[in-house]
């Protein structure tokens, strides 16, 4: 009976750390899902910058390109102006490809921490079980205790 109580005991003790250690791994999944949420914000103001710089670049290019009449000057000054804006469509071509994959990411660690949640949920139910067990257990000895005490006192008064 005792080792029974003792293996309910480590039952629960061993469910209670599961689910401890499942809180902590969710944890870690918000702070993981925080960051990349961050790192997203981030990604998407470089984003409108680069696209504020693409505008301002793709603008003066257009001017250039209407004063390059004007001399070998402006066609130089319109070359350096093309390249700067292929450099910004690649970057932004790249942030945007990074952008997609951090979302992904983010969905995946979603997903996760939704599973992790579960098992969380599962571990717990089954922490109330065995505590309702254990309960019904212990009532179960303490009875047994009280009639055992009552039987030897009306086998001492015999």
């Amino acid at each position: 009976m005792i080792q029974k109580m003792n293996q309910l005991r480590l039952d629960a003790d061993h469910a209670i750390a599961r689910a401890e250690e499942a809180e902590a791994k969710n944890k870690k999944y918000e702070q993981l899902l925080l960051e990349k949420e961050q790192e997203i914000s981030s990604l998407q103001h470089r984003l409108g910058v680069a696209d504020a710089e693409l505008e301002k670049a793709e603008q003066s290019l257009a001017t250039h390109k209407s004063a390059s009449a004007e001399g070998e000057q402006s066609k130089q000054t319109s070359e350096l102006l093309q390249r700067k804006v292929q450099l910004l469509e690649e970057e932004l071509d790249a942030a945007e490809k990074n952008l997609k994959e951090t979302v992904e990411r983010l969905r995946q660690v979603d997903v996760k921490a939704e599973h992790f949640e579960r098992q969380v949920q599962r571990a717990e139910q089954e922490r109330d079980a065995w505590e309702k067990k254990y309960e019904e257990a212990e009532a179960k000895w303490r009875k047994s205790q009280q009639d055992l005490a009552e039987l030897e006192a009306s086998m001492q008064d015999l």
